[in-house]
């Protein structure tokens, strides 16, 4: 059971409902609350985004349409996982990464991951260069938000089937057993 608090603001927003649906969905949770709030006009430089994790001010703004909701509430929640996850199991989520790559895997489960993945070199897995590191994370919650948002079927989601699996897999080794007995710390 999830015991993850979510300070939504409006309290009483359609994006609100949402989250506490989607809530239902994930592995159980729990932390500090975390504060999600409207951000129109939310920028990376010259890209629009969809939305913002603030990890420090353990808040998220949000600047999507409703229809896109699902999927970023939970890869922005997922960034909060990604956080607490610890060394030994990002490194895991790495060496799979690694592995699709040498395999010359091409796509994604998200345009945050695949840009990333795009303007990777040869040499930015093996050094683990700033890039390749946040395509890790970019990658991790994206693969978060294919398993957990409901969508089944997206523009973004162009990762080959077999790769998919291994997320998958990986997922419910790595993540879903860290909640066998205790909730996801957030």
């Amino acid at each position: 059971m999830t015991n993850l608090r979510l300070v939504l603001l409006p309290q009483y927003s359609r994006a609100a409902t949402h989250a506490h649906r989607l809530l239902r969905r994930l592995p159980p949770l729990s932390g500090a609350p975390i504060r999600l709030f409207p951000a129109d006009g939310l920028r990376d430089g010259s890209r629009a985004l969809h939305a913002a994790s603030f990890l420090r001010e353990r808040s998220i703004g949000f600047n999507c349409p409703a229809n896109e909701f699902p999927r970023v509430f939970v890869h922005e929640l997922f960034h909060f996982v990604w956080l607490r996850l610890g060394n030994p199991r990002r490194s895991s989520y790495e060496a799979l990464l690694r592995q699709e790559r040498n395999a010359r895997a091409r796509g994604e489960l998200g345009w945050s991951a695949e840009w990333r993945k795009i303007k990777l070199a040869d040499h930015d897995a093996h050094s683990r260069s700033r890039l390749w590191r946040e395509y890790c994370c970019e990658s991790f919650c994206d693969t978060a938000a294919w398993l957990y948002s409901g969508i089944q079927k997206h523009a973004e989601f162009t990762l080959a089937r077999r790769y998919r699996q291994r997320r998958q897999a990986w997922f419910a080794g790595h993540v879903a057993r860290i909640h066998a007995g205790e909730p996801l710390l957030l």
